[in-house]
């Protein structure tokens, strides 16, 4: 799968991708069907969206007949990553610190969750080493 610097995917983008990453391969109308109960798109919206996602270099595309099947050409981790650290830079002023401090006060996090978190970073610092 090839690496992208700057991929950042609108939520219903991710929607679509998120069939990909799990089916590895899918027609149109596998992604259309995939995602009908929860989004209700019809089958041209999926296509275009598609269409669009192929052009960025983000699927890639292939022919079989009349049928198209497309496959990520991106990890979810790397859009992850590119996504989290776009909103590091516009929320947080690139201080991922501020964002780890945002949803600990913000959010239900559990003691035993906290030291999972310590201990991450604490492998972080080793690996770094």
């Amino acid at each position: 799968m090839a690496k992208q610097a700057d991929v950042s995917l609108s939520e219903l983008q991710i929607a679509l991708m998120r069939v990909l990453w799990r089916q590895g391969e899918a027609s149109t109308a596998d992604v259309a069907a995939a995602l009908a109960d929860q989004r209700g798109l019809k089958h041209t919206t999926v296509a275009t969206l598609l269409t669009r996602l192929e052009k960025r270099g983000v699927v890639a595309q292939r022919r079989e007949g009349r049928q198209l099947f497309y496959r990520a050409l991106v990890a979810e981790a790397d859009v992850r990553r590119s996504m989290v650290a776009d909103l590091i830079g516009a929320l947080f002023a690139g201080d991922a610190r501020q964002l780890v401090a945002h949803l600990v006060q913000e959010s239900d996090i559990a003691a035993g969750d906290l030291e999972r978190i310590k201990r991450r970073l604490a492998q972080g610092d080793r690996d770094a080493e």
